[in-house]
């Protein structure tokens, strides 16, 4: 068989639905393909995912490059392989491999307590100097932002400082907040393939202070967070806690894997 035979018959073996992208290597065609029907909630968490030897029929592609897809799907946490029963999807726990995306709402809900949220603004501007280059865009470029406060038991725990590049979320102002918090919704529905993030001890400026009921000479932890997808920065957020009332931290393996218990 001709390279432009075998071609044309890898085109025509792959399902219309599946529209992959030409540009992409064949097993990122199949990753790409998986993971949409993960994000349309058409394969729910649990879900079975085809068999390498599914993969090779439907795609016209070798057993090598299907097992490269779901390999790189597994070490992606987007799916979970049980040897000799097959690949499932996985849940939703995204993470990176020092320190997870975590879920202030659940964190707090988890130690039976109160959690509340409020919206502080919610608008497009154009980017300052400093994230501008944080989000490596151009100085003035229209960016959302939005500003957010976590309570626990109606005491501030997190004031959230948040920049989203509207061209990786053209949606993100269209959400309804009140019902999930802009975090939850960038995790739930917005894939990535890397995280940064960094803590620094900082003190508060009056205005945060302010919003997060503490002194102006008491010391805050900052974690600040950004989330690429294909080396295209998608938010910059900064998240200020109060030293007093919140800790940073993670537990893991020596593989980078989260350890529990």
């Amino acid at each position: 068989m001709t390279t432009a035979s075998r071609t044309k018959r890898q085109a025509e073996a792959a399902p219309r639905s599946a529209a992959p992208t030409p540009s992409l290597a064949l097993y990122e065609q199949v990753k790409e393909h998986i993971v949409r029907r993960i994000q349309s909630g058409e394969w729910p968490a649990g879900h079975r995912l085809p068999s390498e030897h599914e993969l090779v029929a439907q795609f016209g592609i070798s057993r090598m490059t299907a097992n490269r897809a779901l390999r790189e799907l597994v070490d992606e946490g987007r799916v979970k392989r049980v040897a000799g029963v097959g690949s499932f999807v996985a849940e939703t726990k995204p993470q990176s491999t020092l320190l997870q995306i975590a879920n202030i709402a659940s964190e707090i809900r988890g130690r039976g307590h109160d959690y509340g949220f409020e919206l502080l603004a919610a608008e497009r501007i154009a980017a300052p100097a400093d994230i501008a280059a944080w989000l490596d865009v151009r100085l003035g470029e229209s960016l959302f932002h939005c500003l957010c406060l976590h309570l626990e038991n109606g005491t501030p725990v997190q004031l959230e400082d948040r920049w989203v590049s509207p061209r990786m979320v053209p949606a993100f102002l269209d959400q309804d907040f009140s019902r999930m918090p802009p975090s939850e919704y960038l995790v739930r529905h917005v894939p990535f393939d890397q995280i940064e993030h960094l803590v620094d001890a900082v003190l508060p400026t009056p205005e945060q202070a302010e919003r997060l009921a503490m002194g102006l000479g008491e010391p805050c932890l900052l974690l600040t967070r950004r989330t690429w997808s294909r080396g295209i920065p998608i938010t910059m957020v900064r998240c200020l806690h109060p030293a007093s009332r919140y800790r940073l931290g993670s537990r893991f393996r020596a593989d980078g894997n989260p350890g529990w218990g």
